[in-house]
Formats: C-alpha cells, sequence, structure tokens
C-alpha cells in the first residue's frame, strides 16, 4: 500500500481542487490519501463525491498552533468535524486569517512592495487565505523566484520583516480537542528549521506524555540526520512515525507520495479513531 497522509487542496492554500487532488493521487498510484487543509474541512465533500475506485480517503486537517512563542501544525485524522468545541476552535482560528493576510500586505507595502489584498484574494479564491497565498503574490510580482524563498527572515518566515502573528491554538489543547472529537494527532514537520525556530524535543515529550499520537518523520524540509533523530524519539516515546509529501499542488516542488506512512501505521491510526472513518471510494463523479 502506498499511503499520503499530508495533502492540501483549494479549500486552503493548495491548488488542486478537492477533487482535482484525489483524481490525482489515483494517478500517482496512491492507495491511500488524507486531506488536511489548514483549519477547514470545507474540501471534504467535493473529494468524497470525486473518490476514484481503489483509493481511500482519510479526512483531517492541519491546525495551526503556538507553544512558547513557537508556531507548529498538528495534523488531526478522523474527527468529527461537527463536534462543536474543536469546531470552535477551528473557526475562530480561520476568523483571524483574514486580517492578518491584510496585515501583512500593509507590511510589505512599507517594504515598498506592491502587493494588494485584491491580488492575495484572489489567489486565494475559496481557500481558507494563510502566507502561502501572500508568498506567491510576491512571486506573481518578481519579489522572490519560488514560494518557499518567501518564507525566510526577509519576508514572510516567523519573525520576519512582513510577518503578523494570528490565533494559533495551544498544542495541548489542540490534543485535547482532537481526542474529544475522536480524533488522531500527529505533530506536522517538527524539524523544519527553515521554516523558523523549532519545538525543544522536551516538548514533544510532553505533548506524548498529554496523548499525542505521533510525528511526522519523511517529510520534504527533514534532512536524513533530522530523520534519524526524529526516529529515534519517537521510539523513546512512544510515538508512531509517519511520512507525507504535504502536497500544494503547483505551490510546493514536492510530488503525491514522494514519502508516505507504513501501512502497519495506518492501520494503528484508524484503529485509535473514533470520530470518522476512512472512505473507500466507489468511481468518483
Amino acid at each position: 500500500m502506498r499511503i499520503d497522509m499530508h495533502c492540501h487542496s483549494t479549500a486552503s492554500d493548495g491548488t488542486d481542487t478537492p477533487a482535482e487532488l484525489v483524481r490525482n493521487a489515483a494517478a500517482a498510484g496512491l492507495d491511500v490519501v488524507a486531506l488536511t487543509d489548514h483549519d477547514t474541512t470545507r474540501g471534504y465533500a467535493e473529494a468524497v463525491a470525486a473518490l476514484p475506485r481503489g483509493l481511500t480517503l482519510v479526512t483531517g486537517a492541519e491546525l495551526s498552533c503556538r507553544i512558547d512563542g513557537v508556531s507548529m501544525h498538528m495534523l488531526a485524522y478522523l474527527f468529527d468535524p461537527e463536534e462543536p468545541a474543536l469546531l470552535a476552535e477551528r473557526e475562530l482560528v480561520r476568523d483571524d486569517r483574514v486580517p492578518r493576510a491584510k496585515a501583512m500586505v500593509v507590511k510589505l507595502n512599507e517594504l515598498g512592495v506592491p502587493v494588494t489584498w485584491e491580488q492575495v484574494s484572489r489567489i486565494a479564491g475559496n481557500g481558507s487565505v494563510g502566507r502561502p497565498h501572500v508568498a506567491s503574490a510576491l512571486v506573481e510580482l518578481g519579489v522572490v523566484p519560488t514560494v518557499s524563498d518567501a518564507f525566510t527572515e526577509q519576508w514572510l518566515a516567523d519573525g520576519g520583516r512582513a510577518f503578523v502573528e494570528k490565533h494559533e491554538t495551544d498544542p495541548f489543547e489542540a490534543i485535547r480537542l482532537v481526542k474529544g472529537a475522536g480524533g488522531v494527532t500527529v505533530f506536522a514537520h517538527p524539524a523544519a528549521a527553515k521554516r523558523g525556530r523549532t519545538v525543544p524535543e522536551a516538548a514533544i515529550a510532553e505533548m506524548a506524555a498529554a496523548g499525542l499520537d505521533g510525528i511526522e518523520v519523511d517529510h520534504m524540509d527533514h534532512d536524513a540526520e533530522a530523520r534519524t533523530r526524529l526516529r529515534g524519539l519517537a521510539a523513546d516515546l512512544g510515538l508512531l512515525v509517519t511520512g507525507a509529501s504535504d502536497y500544494h499542488g503547483s505551490r510546493k516542488n514536492v510530488a503525491l507520495g514522494q514519502y508516505t506512512t507504513d501501512p502497519e501505521v495506518y492501520g494503528e491510526i484508524t484503529r485509535r479513531a473514533t470520530g470518522a472513518f476512512p472512505v473507500p471510494g466507489t468511481g468518483g463523479a
């Protein structure tokens, strides 16, 4: 089985619609794909309706969190999307995205970059607006060559010249809320140092004690040394080890299925989940 547990659609900051994502996942030879848009579940219905035969969909989300001033992302799988407490927190985070993006536009203008809110809004479309949309605007303007090049201290990285904070959930609260909604939690790309400061291993140990299920190890932002270190940490803490592409369509230079999750780990994730179940494809619309 080929299993990719971290993918994005136009419901947040990917460039494939949810329907295109599942079709492309099937074409890439995947057996299982997880839809994990940022702080939203709006892509679920379209993805399920288009799900090709032979492909299984895992519903999820990537939750925006912050601990001790460090931003981090928590992958949440197979939770009940209508559970009131988690839904309210996701909406709180999502509602803060527009004023935050507008504030980043203002900062960029002050730095002499002629980006406009209309441009960023057009790029985001109906998606949950975020830094990648602002980064894409910078690419359009020729300020940086790629989206990744916008995530530096010069521009949009944490603490960068045009960075603006937004509401982010305490990760211990995120773990509690996801568990309360019957879901499973995995710390996304914990060693992605080029994105900014990373969470110390002592804090990851505290999250493990609080119920964190796993950490994402095989990821494009982790080099071989980081993967080895994270595997050892996961073994020490009794955490599941996942791998995924973190696919964003044309916004990032990574292919669906470039990194994958072991079938036994996938089976354990589905065993632990009680809020929702994987959806088998029946042919799509």
